[in-house]
């Protein structure tokens, strides 16, 4: 197992430890509902850490990319991010990323901390024909997500730039908390708001430190992991390893809006076919009409008791204070109102498929 930088600091804070995709990871302080609330109505900080980065760069980056991955890079302008994935040659998705231009001929790729070496085999593969230079960062850099409303308030005194002018999925490169060359990216994964920063190992104890003083007026707290899951259900944003993975291809996940078919890229042609044809499962969401949670790999239902699809990702919602999930289900009931059932252990849950996001803010 790894540790990622500031490891001691989390143990300080008394964080409960647990591995996590090859990493020592928090995944929570004071209770995962707590800590939950604390970044929908204030201000939270996540220590991501573990997640990969590889910078892209040279006269064919954008080639490069433009092949691997799903959306399309050339409309990004310097200071834009934006959601990709990276599609196989199944139908199935390799990973999904964010994509940020940070120069004229030079990207950051961030990937998930249980793909990195994965990714970086899949990428390296297809730049044999490209030759751009792609280095990974990942052991050098460390993330943090500071999440909430209040997120922007709370931090402006770290930096001179103005982080209210820093629009949903855009980031300026400069100082904050006392280090240069920061990444501030309005970017996250809890539906709530706030800023993702990159910066380089030895710095991060700095950022966290005055990242804390900042914003103790506030009641800022440290969120841990199982709290960054149960704020991205209640989005609807899919999880690596259980909403999409190498045998679910975008189409199906409902992420045909970062699939543009006006390029070629890894197996564009089949899943321009799939989008189509209309393919025979899609992700859903569904609300418990009753008490109970649904977990990972869960049965979902029909009336008569049938298994038609399967439970990806569920919790009890601390915003909604009800039973949620995303799963897979038939096409022809993948309307939003449909009725299901959710097999909870010996007990059939009566569901009904909803539009997202569940929390709406």
């Amino acid at each position: 197992m790894k540790n990622i930088a500031l490891h001691s600091v989390h143990e300080k804070l008394g964080a409960k430890m647990v591995p996590f995709a090859g990493y020592n990871m928090p995944v929570q302080y004071e209770g995962v509902t707590a800590e939950h609330l604390t970044v929908r109505e204030s201000v939270g900080v996540f220590d991501v850490s573990h997640m990969g980065e590889f910078l892209v760069s040279g006269e064919n980056a954008l080639a490069l990319i433009q092949k691997v991955t799903s959306n399309d890079a050339s409309k990004l302008e310097i200071g834009d991010a934006q959601y990709s994935c990276l599609p196989n040659t199944e139908n199935g998705i390799v990973d999904d990323l964010i994509c940020y231009r940070i120069k004229e001929d030079q990207y950051l790729l961030v990937v998930n901390a249980s793909n990195i070496e994965k990714d970086w085999n899949w990428i390296s593969s297809y730049n044999k024909e490209f030759n751009a230079d792609l280095r990974d960062l990942s052991e050098e850099y460390s993330l943090l997500a500071i999440q909430g409303p209040k997120a922007v308030e709370a931090m402006q005194s770290l930096s001179s730039l103005d982080l209210s002018e820093i629009p949903f999925y855009k980031f300026k490169i400069g100082d904050f908390a006392g280090i240069e060359n920061v990444i501030i990216s309005a970017t996250g994964y809890t539906g709530s708001g706030g800023f993702e920063i990159y910066c380089k190992n030895e710095e991060v104890e700095q950022i966290w430190n005055r990242v804390f003083l900042a914003g103790a007026a506030f009641g800022i707290k440290p969120i841990g992991l199982a709290a960054r899951d149960t704020l991205r259900t209640e989005m609807g944003y899919c999880l690596y390893g259980n909403d999409i993975d190498d045998t679910t291809s975008p189409i199906e996940a409902g992420l045909g809006w970062i699939t543009k078919f006006t390029k070629d890229f890894v197996n564009s042609e089949a899943l321009a076919k799939q989008k189509a044809e209309k393919p025979t499962k899609k992700l859903v969401a569904f609300e418990l009409n009753e008490r109970g949670i649904p977990r990972q790999g869960y049965d979902i239902v029909d009336v008569e008791g049938n298994v038609i699809g399967n439970v990806t990702s569920g919790t009890m919602s601390p915003s909604l204070n009800k039973g949620i999930g995303l799963g897979y289900v038939p096409t022809n009931i993948a309307k939003s109102g449909t009725r299901i059932n959710i097999q909870i252990r010996k007990k059939v849950i009566p569901a009904t498929i909803v539009k997202l996001p569940f929390y709406k803010g």
